[in-house]
């Protein structure tokens, strides 16, 4: 049966791009003889978030599930999600629907029973190293606080309050506020957020 594959693509940040990942998922399914029936995206969207909140990937399991796809390629299995809860789930997903999953980092092909063990395994992975950047990040926050830094946000002075509050209701916008005052709009929303 003729693959008919649906090549998920994603990055973290807004800063990144997917044209690396989907040249070389193109590439091979060139070589492969695979039919590429659609390209799905989420930029800028963490693995950890949703199917709620990453529309590519929604997208292509509404696609999978309607048989459309018969295979779903990723560049790795960090962009398919971070959770080994979700990953597992994602896989059975799949082979419900008679679904295949080719991750390239990895080398991996689920329609073998090699590759669908090396998936878990590889799920159980980056939750790990997401569970160590967590334990990093905390114990860099904590050496913080107890050398006395003093951390989240800065207060601001009451007279940027004052000021913030008057060009407001003098009718000048949000973004001009910050300028003329030289803070961040997020300073700006919170002063005025504060006296609602």
């Amino acid at each position: 049966m003729k693959k008919r594959v649906g090549i998920y693509l994603r990055v973290s940040t807004d800063g990144q791009t997917t044209e690396n990942q989907r040249r070389e998922l193109q590439a091979v399914a060139a070589q492969s003889g695979w039919e590429i029936v659609g390209l799905y995206e989420d930029a800028g969207i963490s693995g950890a978030k949703g199917r709620d909140k990453r529309p590519g990937f929604d997208r292509l399991l509404k696609d999978a599930t309607a048989r459309r796809i018969n295979m779903i390629a990723a560049w790795s299995v960090d962009r398919l999600g971070r959770s080994l809860q979700d990953l597992v789930s994602f896989l059975s997903d799949l082979q419900a629907l008679g679904c295949n999953l080719y991750l390239h980092q990895q080398a991996l092909d689920t329609s073998t029973p090699s590759g669908r063990a090396m998936f878990q395994m590889c799920g159980v992975f980056a939750e790990f190293e997401r569970g160590m950047i967590r334990e990093r990040v905390n114990a860099g926050l904590a050496r913080a606080k107890e050398r006395g830094i003093k951390l989240g946000r800065r207060p601001v002075h009451t007279s940027i309050e004052a000021r913030i509050r008057e060009l407001r209701s003098e009718g000048m916008g949000i973004l001009r506020i910050g300028r003329t005052l030289g803070v961040g709009t997020s300073v700006v929303q919170r002063v005025l957020a504060a006296n609602t």
